[in-house]
């Protein structure tokens, strides 16, 4: 029988809220705050408990945080009137966001000093993934606070994985996002030949879905890249943040990336033309101009 623990969640944006959520639903008493309150509203409705300030979480024992950018982990942890900036602290911080490896060494170095075992967790998956208990975590930092928060994290997703004891899963995160990247890049890619050709999108992806090399991503995004619905569930411009940190990983290591490096301007390109809060899919209608298809022929 795991011991029930007190649960703070910092930032309930469209990741934090499904995350938290998974813990709301499984009975776990959680306490939220975000810095635009009405986002925190859904997750009061269904049982969490609203706070007015990042300092009133530090009373949990555990406080999971998910933000946008290192900039904002840093901000809310470390930062005046950060979670470490009062007289209470957690026993254990879980950070879910996908930060730089940097950064995240600074956050752990700070929380070691104010006496708290600092986790690096971060998600593989977007909203709905999670809302069907289908994300995987990788985590990093002290084994023995891993596995007291083991039982909230196999609650959030399907698997959760320890990979090490500093900021290796901020790496393994990055280099899955890049791949990511480069996979829809190359999906885009042959569907919008396929279209040139004079096959149906919808075809084409049919025929894709019903061999070796798709997955199950793929098939869930089908109907979404056939619409030309690019309703944001990973936006482009973030995308592009986590190309920039998981290229600059790349340089640190000098490891060539250099189909990652060219994807990497795709996706600038794409925001330069408007496709900075759409979802990454989006990618797609880069490429369709590119290939001198018609709007209507490409985007419905």
């Amino acid at each position: 029988m795991v011991p029930e623990r007190s649960v703070g969640w910092l930032g309930t944006g469209r990741m934090g809220s499904a995350l938290a959520r998974r813990l709301v639903e499984a009975g776990h008493q959680v306490t939220v705050w975000n810095r635009t309150r009405s986002k925190t509203e859904s997750l009061v409705a269904e049982g969490a408990t609203a706070v007015d300030s990042v300092v009133d979480l530090a009373d949990c024992d555990l406080v999971f945080v998910m933000v946008s950018s290192s900039a904002d982990l840093q901000e809310v942890v470390t930062g005046p009137g950060g979670l470490l900036s009062g007289e209470s602290r957690p026993s254990i911080l879980v950070d879910c966001s996908t930060v730089s490896a940097e950064v995240s060494a600074d956050v752990r170095s700070a929380a070691a000093a104010a006496g708290v075992a600092f986790l690096a967790a971060p998600v593989s998956g977007n909203p709905h993934v999670v809302a069907a208990g289908g994300a995987c975590i990788v985590a990093s930092g002290p084994p023995e606070a891993f596995e007291l928060a083991r039982p909230y994290l196999t609650v959030m997703a399907s698997v959760a994985v320890h990979a090490g004891v500093d900021e290796q899963s901020r790496l393994v995160k990055l280099y899955h996002n890049l791949y990511l990247g480069i996979m829809v890049q190359a999906l885009v890619e042959v569907v919008t030949l396929a279209e040139k050709g004079g096959t149906d999108r919808a075809a084409f992806l049919d025929f894709l879905n019903g061999t070796v090399i798709s997955s199950d991503w793929v098939r869930r995004r089908t109907p979404d890249l056939v619409a030309g619905d690019w309703t944001p569930t990973f936006t482009t411009d973030l995308l592009r943040k986590d190309f920039d940190l998981g290229l600059g990983a790349a340089r640190s290591l000098e490891v060539p990336m250099p189909v990652a490096a060219a994807v990497h301007q795709l996706i600038q390109s794409a925001i330069g033309t408007g496709a900075r809060d759409k979802d990454f899919l989006a990618l797609y209608e880069q490429q369709a101009v590119g290939a001198g298809l018609e709007q209507s022929e490409s985007v419905t």
